[in-house]
């Protein structure tokens, strides 16, 4: 297993794959080539035998200095459950507290259950929302109309975990 900064010769071999990776739910559109040319020193990408297997793209958030914000994460559905997901959080966390920042902001849909369990294994909470939707907590309408969104964040700072 190898772990290394995103690069751009990356985003097609990502793309090419990243909705077969959602059970064909279309994400591709979340996930534009600027990503991978413009915060590279901030994404990793984890490859077996020179397969990508997961990435994760994130970066310092240009309106608050103490947040860095983790944009899209991505595992091969055969490799998930192994421990990919955790060590590319580890690394952005690595860096980013590099970078001065002491709090992780993330986003996902209502209706990705494993993802929600990951960030709550992974230390995250729910920021409170607009409305609480089987017991969750969620923004009605983050990212447009229907497009409910849970909010995550998480403190690295180590006196507050």
């Amino acid at each position: 297993m190898n772990i290394r900064h995103l690069a751009e010769a990356d985003y097609d071999r990502v793309i090419s794959v990243i909705d077969e990776w959602w059970g064909g739910r279309m994400m591709s559109d979340m996930l534009q080539r600027l990503f991978f040319i413009h915060f590279q020193e901030t994404s990793f990408v984890i490859e077996e035998k020179h397969k990508i297997i997961g990435f994760l793209v994130g970066f310092p958030s240009q309106t608050d200095p103490n947040i860095g914000y983790i944009h899209f994460v991505g595992i091969h559905p055969k490799a998930r459950k192994e421990g990919h997901a955790r060590i590319l959080y580890e690394a952005f966390f690595e860096k980013i507290k590099e970078l001065g920042c002491d709090n992780v902001l993330c986003v996902t849909s209502p209706v990705n259950k494993g993802s929600i369990a990951f960030h709550k294994r992974m230390g995250f909470t729910i920021k409170p929302g607009t409305k609480v939707v089987n017991g969750i907590s969620i923004y009605e309408n983050y990212d447009g109309p229907g497009k409910d969104r849970i909010i995550f964040t998480k403190s690295l700072d180590e006196k507050r975990t």
